[in-house]
């Protein structure tokens, strides 16, 4: 089994996107683990899809 590129890692607050090839974070701080997201970056990475995502979670934090 390959290692995921993207993982989602508490900090205090909630959660954020750890990018493993990059070694940096990605994307903003959620309260709820964001697991459609991580599903979709780590298989199809389908553009529109993934900014679907972002504009969900994100209307989420409000």
């Amino acid at each position: 089994m390959s290692r995921k590129r993207y993982v989602a890692r508490g900090v205090p607050g909630g959660y954020r996107i750890w990018d493993n090839r990059g070694r940096r974070w990605w994307g903003d701080l959620y309260e709820l683990c964001p697991d459609d997201l991580l599903t979709e970056l780590n298989g199809q990475a389908d553009q529109a899809r993934i900014t679907a995502l972002l504009k969900h979670y994100r209307a989420l934090k409000r």
